[in-house]
């Protein structure tokens, strides 16, 4: 069986156009607007522990529910270090440079 050319490449961009993702319907958004919700999403985590944290103590809250909560605050405390870390290597890099 022999396949032409142009059929061929007729059938795979109707394929790759068929398999396309579509866009999430997020706007592109700058590192400015990009680094607002990662900030934003990091203190909703830390108050969401807080409260769960408090609720806990007074006996209100599930032992597992506390573990969890701690765990997120572990967990997005680490990332902030991560990322402050980067930056201030990344401006102690831009400080080396000749000028």
């Amino acid at each position: 069986m022999d396949i032409k050319a142009t059929l061929a490449s007729q059938i795979y961009n109707q394929v790759r156009a068929a398999v396309r993702p579509e866009p999430q319907g997020d706007p592109v958004r700058t590192s400015g607007e990009a680094f607002q919700v990662a900030a934003a999403d990091f203190m909703q985590t830390l108050r969401h522990s807080e409260e769960t944290a408090k609720q806990g103590i007074a006996g209100r809250a599930d032992p597992q529910a506390v573990v969890e909560a701690l765990a997120a605050t572990e967990l997005a405390v680490q990332t902030a270090v991560a990322v402050r870390d980067k930056v201030v290597e990344a401006y102690q890099e831009i400080l080396r440079m000749p000028v």
